[in-house]
């Protein structure tokens, strides 16, 4: 990365990445608390059960909410911890290895994919909104947004120079990308659900 960005420090991300951990580990803990509850008591209704299409309690007992055996907040915890980590040690003026770099943006990618296959399972075969699991989304869309755009324009992942400058165009726009995929969400989910007819 012999790049002039690459030489800066990458403030926006690190507080973008502080801030995405934070509301990520914060769903992730709330989910743990929820399934806890739920493991004592099984009939109990969980603080997130708003309505019968507004719920956490059919997403945790389900088979996709424990996917690896476990409890898929137990994922949460740790990997927002990383981010976490991650995300103060730039602040702090920490440089990592391209090696680092690829290995985080596939961690971030292996999230995002995995958010895509709950937000299809929570809205096709579920017919359920989890408050907290939309909090989880929310956080790992941009999280997945910055650091892939940040890796393309500083040439960490190899682009051409014209795909490296719209990457670094893009870049300033995180926040708009992700309230567009924020809409293209809320849209299927009103397809699906009816979600403002059922409110």
């Amino acid at each position: 990365m012999t790049d002039a960005i690459a030489a800066k420090r990458p403030i926006g991300l690190a507080v973008t990445l502080i801030v995405t951990a934070i509301v990520g580990f914060t769903a992730a803990f709330a989910l743990t608390t929820e399934k806890f509850h739920l493991l004592l008591n099984p009939e109990a209704t969980l603080g997130c059960d708003i309505s019968p299409l507004v719920q956490c309690k059919a997403n945790l007992e389900s088979w996709q909410g424990s996917l690896f055996g476990f409890p898929n907040p137990l994922i949460g915890l740790a990997a927002w911890s990383m981010v976490l980590v991650v995300a103060v040690a730039l602040l702090a003026g920490a440089r990592f290895d391209r090696w680092f770099w690829i290995v985080f943006n596939l961690g971030t990618a292996g999230a995002m994919v995995f958010v895509i296959f709950l937000i299809g399972t929570s809205v096709f075969v579920l017919g359920t909104l989890c408050p907290w699991c939309m909090v989880t989304w929310s956080a790992t869309i941009p999280t997945f947004l910055i650091v892939t755009l940040h890796n393309l324009r500083t040439g960490t992942i190899p682009l051409p120079d014209r795909a490296r400058a719209v990457a670094a165009a893009a870049y300033g726009w995180v926040p708009i990308i992700t309230l567009g995929l924020y809409l293209v969400v809320a849209v299927i989910a009103q397809l699906q659900l009816d979600v403002l007819g059922r409110i």
